[in-house]
């Protein structure tokens, strides 16, 4: 696979790739973060992932994706 930049642009799509490639559903990727789904779909927006702190960031690669 290619490498991505990684810019505020492009995290919703390299998460949501991540978690797809995974077979998580957005459920699924909520539960094993301790977060709500509603804030996975947020995050695999653009400007929800402006706004992400760096902990959640890695709390998502790192317990989720």
């Amino acid at each position: 696979s290619k490498q991505m930049k990684i810019s505020n642009e492009n995290i919703p799509v390299m998460l949501r790739e991540a978690r797809k490639e995974k077979g998580l559903s957005q459920y699924e990727l909520a539960d094993k973060v301790g977060k709500k789904r509603s804030y996975i779909a947020r995050v695999e927006t653009e400007y929800a992932a402006q706004k992400m702190n760096i902990q959640t960031l890695r709390d998502i690669v790192e317990k989720g994706i």
